[in-house]
């Protein structure tokens, strides 16, 4: 790579452009995406309502609530308490299709990437910014036309029944995780504009309640909870002021929730009207015999046979006995287990299934703006809806569930590789520094260190003593390179 700014943000800048390239994703809109971006003109929902397959829901206390610096807003909840105890919940997904359409120039740029790639320096967006920050961005104020899936969920956190239809809606606020989560927790004031603060307090306190309910019964289905190392450079005024670890919280666990029952609501939905799916699934272990024995490390005992409830079990206990080593423990039984792919099931087939969520029937279907699985599923429940024949044939569905496979494992390369870079950048001026380190892994070649404040990771060069996973060291920063995305420690004995 070339190195074309003494700018050290659009250095990084200009890396990730590099990766996006070197793992086969399109960093640009060509000109002809350009050319026909600029002749969409927004669309005036207001008009739609003659059309009686568009409900008109713009009246409900519809938010969003997403990362603090989120401009693609793909989801809107909202929830309603029914007399006899039980609660109704609705999530609402950005109708992008009805902007991009099958097999035009944008959704080609759309489909070669199939996902947009963040970073916290640059964002690679799938889809031009006019449209996934904008007229397909579910905004704050804007009526937008959306498919809503309604649920009906028990007090014990399962969904008794479901409807997915059409409708125009509009998002009463624009919340983010952190702040929520601090309020739902006593931490903060509340972080709802006062104009809809009665209102939507009540709705979040209801939609935080019954997800947690929905988590729970997961939880005891089998549905694996873990809790990986996904450090996150914050930034101020263009410069990295830290690298923190990104937690899971309950303003997080809300969307989770819905989107998880949401995804399995189309996937029923579609597999119920006769069509074939792309579906999301995570594979029964094959390595499930690796997994027994990093239980048995632990003198926890798996059965022969794997098992998402036993393994959960084990995590749960791991978690609570060694929080601090969690991540670490996570990151390998995910490897362990194997990285999740796209395939299609036809309706009548056992399905795959996905065993990190315990869920045998599990698409992608909320995040259109940001993922091409997702869109490619909209448009067959708007075929389903309307009672139409599929867009998409057998032999198209099971090209694209190979290529978005591929697509998305590169573009998380990308992601992991500007991770390292951003924690290279931002420790550079700290050569020589000591810190608090985690080992986390140990091989022949290389030991493998997590230190705490800033959160990052790097490779231990003068190893003077025999160390072992999990063990708590001193080490000192001895280098970086920030286009590798390297960190050099040393320990301190």
């Amino acid at each position: 790579m070339t190195k074309t700014s003494h700018n050290p943000l659009s250095e990084l800048s200009f890396f990730a452009t590099e990766i996006m390239v070197e793992k086969g994703l399109y960093p640009e809109f060509s000109s002809a995406v350009m050319t026909e971006v600029n002749q969409i003109e927004a669309l005036d929902f207001t008009t739609a309502t003659s059309n009686k397959a568009v409900l008109d829901l713009t009246q409900l206390p519809w938010c969003s609530i997403d990362n603090d610096d989120s401009l693609d807003l793909d989801q809107l909840t909202a929830s309603e308490i029914l007399a006899d105890g039980r609660c109704k919940i609705y999530v609402a997904i950005a109708d992008v299709d009805v902007y991009v359409k099958k097999n035009s120039v944008i959704d080609l740029h759309a489909r070669h990437n199939s996902t947009s790639v963040y970073s916290s320096i640059k964002i690679f967006p799938m889809l031009p910014p006019l449209l996934s920050n904008n007229l397909c961005s579910l905004n704050q104020d804007q009526v937008r036309q959306a498919i809503v899936t309604e649920m009906i969920v028990s007090s014990q956190g399962s969904i008794e029944a479901f409807s997915i239809y059409q409708a125009l809606v509009k998002n009463k606020a624009q919340l983010a995780y952190d702040s929520i989560s601090a309020w739902l927790e006593g931490n903060a004031n509340n972080p709802i504009p006062l104009a809809v603060q009665a209102e939507l307090s009540t709705q979040i306190m209801t939609q935080d309640r019954v997800a947690q309910q929905m988590r729970s019964l997961r939880h005891q289905h089998g549905s694996l909870q873990f809790v990986t190392f996904e450090p996150k450079a914050i930034l101020s005024e263009h410069k990295i002021i830290d690298i923190q670890q990104q937690e899971q919280n309950r303003g997080r666990q809300i969307i989770e929730e819905f989107m998880i029952a949401t995804n399995a609501c189309s996937a029923h939905y579609l597999a119920d009207h006769q069509m074939a799916s792309i579906r999301r699934v995570v594979r029964t272990p094959e390595k499930w015999n690796r997994i027994r024995e990093l239980a048995q490390h632990y003198h926890f005992s798996l059965p022969a046979e794997p098992s998402s409830l036993a393994l959960e079990a084990f995590l749960i206990e791991r978690q609570k006995v060694d929080p601090l080593r969690f991540p670490d423990l996570s990151l390998v039984i995910i490897k362990l287990m194997g990285s999740g792919q796209y395939i299609v099931e036809r309706p009548g087939e056992t399905a795959v299934g996905h065993f990190g969520l315990a869920e045998k029937d599990y698409t992608h279907s909320t995040a259109p703006n940001r993922r091409y699985p997702d869109l490619i599923t909209q448009r067959m429940l708007k075929a389903a809806l309307q009672r139409q024949v599929s867009p998409y044939s057998a032999l198209e569905l099971e090209q694209l569930a190979e290529h978005c496979t591929l697509q998305e494992d590169a573009s998380r390369k990308v992601e992991r590789h500007m991770r390292k870079s951003e924690a290279a950048f931002y420790l550079k001026n700290k050569i020589g520094h000591f810190f608090d380190a985690l080992v986390t892994g140990v091989s022949e070649r290389a030991t493998w260190v997590r230190i705490f404040q800033p959160a990052a990771e790097g490779r231990l060069t003068d190893q003077a003593t025999s160390l072992l996973v999990g063990q708590k060291i001193k080490v000192q920063l001895i280098s970086t390179d920030i286009e590798k995305g390297f960190i050099d420690f040393k320990q301190i004995l």
